[in-house]
């Protein structure tokens, strides 16, 4: 379904109120914080764009980047003791542009103190069937674990398999190795052999990613150690991505300093860390937290596969 240009306004401006009432009744704090900073993200898999403040010296770093989220922010903020909060605002990514990216987008996220990353799930899915039910529509739950979910749909474990095995169910796609790790193609079989047959009318739940896979997530101990993180799934599309977050500021340096590193084999630019995060990250308290696309949840209740169906002018007409 196409809407015209009023009709991408209203919908947009019916979910942002929803939105916004969700976390009121749930006494979460919405914030604002900034789009440019200083530091940038890490990873290597996000392309950030950066400006060039051209003040007085004393304002700080000239090279300024583009959030490709509020993360580190918001996480100062639960540092200095705000508590539960959220944000709905513009990110930006470099390189995205597409039938269904768009290198402008907005995002919701938000922590939740005292939670871990299964009782975040539930209000997650509670987000979503609310958004649902603004436009007559329901969808079933189905939540699976990251490893028993390769197992019974694959029949592939993927805390011991082989690279060749997961491999295999690939060959068809005709894939360049080279240069792919073994989470590379763990992620591969998700987007190609998984996703692909999740059903339109289930919101489908991932929990406890390969440790290897953490981003910014705890590490649960065990055999084998598993990050505390989950992903939602609205039919084949991905919304949302959220942790059980890590408030372990050396810890997180060393994440950060990995990702330079392949930055640097891979002959991308590195990315100034922030500073200001590690240095308060220890005094955050234990919380989740979960960001989600917005023009995805939107392109899901439109029943569209097109981005620029949801976008008031895409990137080409900007």
């Amino acid at each position: 379904m196409t809407l015209h240009l009023a009709g991408r306004l209203h919908l947009r401006a019916r979910l942002y109120a929803l939105v916004r009432g969700f976390f009121a009744e749930r006494n979460v704090l919405e914030v604002e914080t900034p789009i440019l900073s200083a530091a940038g993200n890490t990873d290597p898999n996000i392309q950030s764009f950066s400006t060039c403040f051209t003040g007085h010296v004393d304002a700080g770093s000239r090279e300024r980047w583009l959030r490709t989220s509020p993360e580190y922010p918001l996480k100062r903020l639960l540092a200095s003791g705000v508590g539960d909060c959220y944000e709905l605002g513009r990110v930006f990514r470099d390189g995205e542009a597409g039938g269904r990216h768009n290198p402008e987008f907005t995002m919701l996220e938000w922590y939740r103190v005292g939670w871990d990353h299964h009782r975040l799930m539930e209000e997650t899915i509670a987000l979503v069937e609310a958004a649902l039910a603004m436009v007559g529509r329901r969808a079933e739950v189905w939540v699976e674990g990251y490893r028993q979910l390769f197992i019974d749909e694959l029949g592939i474990d993927p805390a011991h398999a082989s690279i060749e095995t997961l491999r295999e169910p690939l060959a068809e796609y005709g894939i360049d190795p080279a240069g792919l790790t073994r989470d590379d193609w763990l992620d591969l079989l998700i987007t190609h052999r998984l996703q692909p047959t999740f059903p339109s009318h289930r919101i489908t739940v991932i929990h406890d990613y390969p440790a290897s896979q953490c981003a910014l997530a705890k590490v649960r101990p065990g055999d084998p150690p598993l990050a505390e993180r989950f992903e939602l799934y609205l039919g084949r599309y991905e919304l949302a991505n959220g942790y059980h977050e890590l408030n372990d500021a050396m810890e997180q340096r060393l994440r950060f300093e990995r990702d330079n590193a392949v930055r640097r084999e891979r002959g991308q630019h590195e990315i100034p860390v922030d500073e200001r995060l590690l240095g308060v990250l220890d005094a955050m308290p234990d919380c989740a937290g979960v960001a989600m696309g917005i023009e995805r949840l939107l392109m899901c209740l439109v029943g569209t596969d097109a981005i620029a169906d949801v976008l008031t002018f895409p990137f080409a007409e900007a």
